[in-house]
């Protein structure tokens, strides 16, 4: 089973880019870590973005247009990672990687993505949809704080970090405070919080890993149910990344998702990722287990 979505504490010292960094063992065998202060599981985007960039380090020149992948068990914080590269194709247009995640000798996740040159040809895509402007909403880790002021002690530690991917949104995760059932449909503004430099493949790569966020909890919006509801459980089972424009992940890019279908303990999730001038950079699908435990 997958990582469930957690929320994101990673990188409160280091830089995001810092903290997804792979040290290489061999040529196609890297290793990555997580850092201290992670929660139980280790977070889905996280795992996604280091085995793209594990993809990366063995590709020349071409840009990731698509990846697809599988979590298969939890991610444990404590143990490092292990990211075996499989250089499935070298084609004449598109380049072709498989990444299997390792830990304590079992697979945890896995990722197949493919890699073309850039060319010029037919175009057109959605429009953005309206919404109110990331300006005139609040930070999400402030609404947190306000929500949670009576908190218990830990609870109050966790909320003084500060995550890498800054959001704001009108109710993606206040939503469940009234309990009322709501459409499956959710906007977030989001970018990342810490400079990412000049490289074009680490923006795409952090822009991977905050893709995992607040998917799921979309697909649960119409049930009332949320990730602290007893029984309730969760987990991201698998993920789909298409990759249109290149674009500037520190600056706002609006998050638009919608849940089409659930049945059978599983809800499936679509997003949209628009640049803030309208440009749509990225697609993405994730499908989530959503069930209630039999009471006892």
């Amino acid at each position: 089973m997958s990582q469930t979505e957690v929320p994101e504490t990673e990188g409160q010292d280091d830089t995001l880019v810092e903290t997804l960094q792979l040290e290489r063992i061999e040529e196609n065998l890297f290793r990555g870590t997580t850092p201290d202060n992670s929660p139980g599981r280790i977070f889905g985007g996280q795992v996604i973005a280091q085995s793209l960039l594990a993809a990366y380090e063995t590709v020349e020149a071409r840009v990731c247009h698509s990846l697809h992948c599988y979590f298969i068990r939890p991610g444990d914080p404590t143990v490092p990672i292990v990211f075996e590269v499989d250089r499935s194709r070298d084609g004449g247009s598109f380049t072709t990687r498989r990444v299997v995640a390792v830990q304590r000798g079992k697979q945890i996740f896995n990722l197949a993505a493919s890699f073309k040159d850039p060319e010029e040809g037919f175009f057109h895509q959605a429009g953005m949809p309206k919404g109110p402007h990331w300006s005139k909403l609040p930070d999400q880790m402030d609404v947190m704080r306000e929500m949670m002021k009576n908190a218990p002690p830990e609870a109050k530690k966790w909320l003084s970090r500060m995550p890498p991917i800054e959001m704001r949104s009108q109710d993606a995760r206040t939503y469940w405070l009234d309990g009322k059932p709501k459409e499956p449909v959710s906007q977030n503004w989001f970018r990342c919080r810490t400079p990412i430099g000049d490289d074009a493949h680490m923006h795409q790569v952090i822009l991977a890993y905050a893709s995992d966020m607040n998917l799921l909890s979309t697909a649960m919006r119409p049930y009332g149910v949320h990730w602290q509801t007893p029984g309730f459980q969760s987990a991201s089972l698998d993920h789909a990344m298409w990759f249109h424009k290149p674009t500037d992940f520190n600056q706002w890019h609006l998050y638009v998702h919608d849940s089409p279908s659930a049945s059978d303990g599983r809800g499936l999730i679509r997003g949209q990722i628009f640049a803030e001038d309208g440009t749509l950079v990225a697609s993405v699908a994730q499908e989530g287990l959503m069930r209630m435990k039999p009471s006892k």
